[in-house]
């Protein structure tokens, strides 16, 4: 399967695949592409892709670029699931649509390069603004927020918060993909956003996650989902 507009959507864990499961009206046997776990989703009756990534920033851009590969670099990229929510006023069960993510593990200010920033890359990859367009009008009755998200190999808590607050004051949201999966659409010319709902903020463990993991999924599926069928 190949073609323009199709929505590859990537989520790193079961969790996060399951409420576009549940909302697909066919959805095909897995495929797997290295560790990825490719599956068509029929919905609105237009198919897509469903990837299940693996959770981390090497995991994310290996599937991005194998549906890349796959379904061509007309695709409209997606990354969908939980974040820890980090700006001050972000509440759990918001939206986050980005505008723009950053590698928040990126450091090379001894060369010249701005704090977050990849050497040869932007300083941050920008949300493409037709579906940021699509998924902002689809909101309904959901918090919605557009604004940075940033992503790392570590799971945010309290301690790495205080710090990425300082680092990174703008950045509403933090994940472990998004980032990752935007640079390799910026390689590509893929048009990418991320769609972020906040399972958690950033508290001392992992307990607020597990325990609002499945709803956040299901807020960030919902949003998407309504948004296809504007595009």
């Amino acid at each position: 399967m190949t073609g323009e507009g199709i929505a590859v959507i990537l989520v790193a864990m079961d969790e996060e695949a399951a409420p576009f499961v549940e909302r697909a009206d066919e959805v095909s046997r897995p495929t797997r592409i290295g560790g990825a776990e490719h599956r068509g989703i029929v919905l609105g009756g237009r198919t897509h892709v469903l990837v299940r990534t693996g959770i981390g920033m090497v995991n994310g851009a290996h599937a991005a670029a194998g549906a890349i590969a796959r379904y061509g670099e007309g695709v409209h990229l997606v990354s969908a699931g939980s974040a820890g929510g980090l700006a001050k006023g972000v509440q759990v069960g918001d939206v986050v649509v980005s505008d723009s993510l950053v590698n928040v593990g990126a450091d090379a200010r001894a060369f010249g390069y701005a704090l977050g920033q990849v050497p040869g890359m932007p300083v941050a990859y920008d949300g493409d603004a037709q579906l940021r367009g699509a998924l902002l009008g689809a909101r309904g009755e959901l918090t919605v927020r557009e604004g940075a998200i940033g992503s790392g190999e570590r799971f945010v808590t309290s301690e790495l918060a205080e710090q990425l607050r300082g680092d990174f004051p703008h950045l509403l949201a933090v994940d472990m993909e998004s980032a990752a999966i935007a640079q390799v659409a910026h390689n590509h010319g893929t048009r990418f956003v991320s769609v972020r709902a906040v399972s958690d903020l950033c508290a001392p463990d992992g307990t607020e996650f597990l325990t609002h993991i499945d709803d956040a999924a299901d807020r960030s599926a919902q949003l998407v989902v309504r948004a296809l069928s504007a595009l």
